[in-house]
């Protein structure tokens, strides 16, 4: 690796770490009026579309089977989830949104929208917030495959 790559990497990691910072800034805030957080929102919004396995939740959104258990746990506790019979797996039951969970959730959207409309707009309309995700999707895809590789060569 060449040291303008190398600095390129650097730079490209603290960026992504500043951004994930200002992403979680922000998720605190958008989720506080519906009385979440913007780890609940996180665990909760990944079983919006299916029930899925504590597992499969933290491949998804890339954090500790541990933390999504325990927040899993709070969810449950709170009625904003529930656990479900996995037909694949006995001992590994599905999480799924109550109908709370999900009003929880619809409580973000306005704000959500608001901050999706105002973040288009400073990047330069839709296209411009396109690329970026279809950007920073291929590096999450690109530095995947470089793990896996390094986990078959390791």
């Amino acid at each position: 690796m060449s040291r303008v790559q190398q600095e390129a990497l650097s730079r490209t990691a603290l960026g992504v770490f500043r951004l994930n910072g200002q992403f979680l800034a922000v998720a605190e805030k958008l989720a506080e009026p519906a009385g979440l957080t913007a780890a609940w929102w996180q665990v909760l919004g990944a079983v919006l579309p299916e029930p899925l396995p504590v597992a499969g939740i933290a491949r998804v959104m890339g954090i500790t089977r541990q933390s999504v258990q325990r927040i899993a746990d709070l969810l449950v506790r709170d009625g904003l989830a529930v656990y479900a019979p996995n037909p694949a797996h006995r001992r590994a039951k599905l999480l799924a949104p109550t109908e709370a969970g999900r009003a929880a959730i619809a409580r973000i959207g306005p704000g959500h929208a608001e901050l999706a409309a105002r973040l288009t707009a400073e990047l330069g309309g839709p296209e411009a917030l396109e690329e970026t995700v279809r950007v920073l999707e291929r590096l999450s895809a690109a530095l995947e495959a470089v793990e896996a590789e390094a986990g078959r060569e390791g």
